[in-house]
């Protein structure tokens, strides 16, 4: 069991996760967005690769269209 902190708020998994499957669990796939892990963004190429990890502490911003 991991916890990540998620903007803000504390969420608990199963088992460590890349980026991009949290953003699958989170119904964020194929949306405009940057990810924030421990104050460092994560590239769009990282999401697969980006291994995260209990503690981790993550903003996720998602660009919303207007004008």
């Amino acid at each position: 069991m991991i916890t990540l902190t998620i903007n803000g708020q504390p969420r608990e998994f199963s088992q460590p996760l890349a980026v991009s499957e949290l953003l699958t669990l989170l119904e964020l796939t194929g949306k405009r967005l940057a990810v924030e892990c421990n104050g460092e963004i994560v590239p769009r190429s990282g999401f697969d690769c980006r291994l995260l990890q209990h503690g981790d502490n993550l903003e996720i911003v998602v660009a919303v269209g207007g004008g």
